[in-house]
């Protein structure tokens, strides 16, 4: 079993240095090349990885890490003031997305159900592709980045709030009152995580700060701890690693512990994307490629428009509603997570 996990990982990573590589030079995104990688080496064609499942598991971290770092950069009072500027649009254009989504899916044949979920999907921007388009200068001093953050960090919070839905209803027979539990659990674990790092880390933090290694330990064990916390509430691990991060993001810390787990996430990101395009089963593409299209068109080609005209509709000049609208139109990760 060791030896199987060793070939598998030699093959996932030298596999996507080699085509992410070609990728660059072709100037194409490197999420795609591991999908692409996981398809390529999956059992719908190599079949040099047999067991994706497996793969999935160890990604299953990664996601983890993922929404706790965008908790520890989810700073409470600045994302309140944020969010007065742009509650409306963000709000106005989940709704349209959301909608259109929900249509197209139903024109395809799908249950009204799971045309809702695909709906859903339709209304988020990816938050990492927003970020790293955006240069520097834009980021931190232009009122450009800060409606572009705004509208990415609530639809995270909106996509939070959906992935606890998705996971109180997905459980068949569950009860009206199971599902109410399932609710109280979350500010029960808000609660209990914002008065633990206060009586606790914060204290350990200040008194071991000079430790690089002993914050970098410190971090994972407690974005793991509350993930299991949270699963023995009956909250999924994600949503108990994203409480974690938004529990230490008002310490001065938060930003030392973000920028040394990135390098983590980033492995097992990359077998999470892996693990996604290993799942593909090509024999069903036919059916799927023109629906598919048509999706990936009305995000790229419709979110643009949609979110100029509401930009503009609250205030901003046309000049920057483009901007941002160009920029918000693509699909997020918290996509492919709720599905």
């Amino acid at each position: 079993m060791q030896q199987d996990i060793v070939h598998t990982i030699f093959l996932i990573f030298t596999g996507a240095a080699v085509l992410a590589t070609v990728a660059l030079f072709a100037r194409q995104a490197l999420l795609v090349v591991y999908i692409v990688l996981g398809v390529l080496l999956g059992p719908s064609v190599l079949g040099l990885v047999n067991d994706p499942e497996l793969i999935g598991d160890i990604a299953h971290i990664g996601i983890m890490f993922l929404l706790f770092l965008m908790g520890l950069e989810l700073n409470p009072r600045e994302f309140l003031l944020l969010m007065r500027k742009t509650i409306v649009v963000t709000l106005a254009s989940s709704l349209v997305f959301w909608c259109c989504g929900t249509l197209l899916a139903v024109l395809f044949g799908y249950t009204f159900r799971e045309a809702l979920l695909i709906g859903s999907v339709m209304t988020f921007s990816s938050t990492i592709i927003g970020l790293k388009l955006l240069p520097t200068t834009i980021l931190h001093h232009q009122r450009t980045g800060e409606i572009i953050i705004s509208i990415l960090l609530l639809q995270d919070f909106i996509a939070i709030l959906l992935l606890l839905i998705v996971e109180g209803s997905a459980t068949p027979g569950q009860t009206v009152t199971e599902f109410v539990k399932l609710l109280l659990a979350l500010p029960l674990l808000t609660g209990g995580a914002l008065l633990f790092v206060r009586m606790v880390l914060l204290r350990l933090l200040q008194k071991f700060d000079t430790f690089r290694e002993y914050i970098f330990l410190l971090a994972i064990g407690w974005c793991l701890g509350m993930a299991e916390v949270a699963a023995a509430l009956g909250v999924s691990h994600e949503i108990g690693a994203f409480i974690g991060g938004v529990a230490l993001a008002s310490s001065p810390i938060s930003l030392y512990m973000s920028e040394n787990l990135k390098p983590l996430r980033d492995f097992f990101l990359v077998m999470f994307f892996f693990s996604l395009g290993a799942g593909f089963d090509l024999s069903m593409l036919g059916s799927l490629l023109l629906p598919a299209m048509l999706f990936a068109f009305l995000s790229v080609a419709g979110k643009p428009p949609v979110f100029r005209w509401l930009l503009e509709r609250s205030g901003e000049t046309d000049k920057r509603a483009t901007e941002v609208g160009v920029r918000l139109g693509q699909l997020s990760e918290f996509s492919l997570l709720i599905s």
